[in-house]
């Protein structure tokens, strides 16, 4: 049988994994062609702090 995982092991182990995927995010922007008009989408994982600066960029 499986061991049973202490609360206070998994707590310290999150606090050890700080800094990990929690502070990313996927974003999408969409971005319109000049020439045809068609709307194409732009999707990256950005740090949570930089989502506004990937929304500013205005390529």
């Amino acid at each position: 049988m499986a061991k049973k995982v202490s609360k206070n092991a998994r707590v310290a182990q999150r606090a050890a994994n700080a800094g990990s995927g929690k502070d990313h995010v996927k974003v999408v922007k969409s971005v319109k062609d000049p020439v045809t008009g068609r709307y194409t989408y732009k999707a990256m994982i950005v740090h949570k702090d930089k989502v506004k600066d990937f929304f500013a960029d205005v390529k």
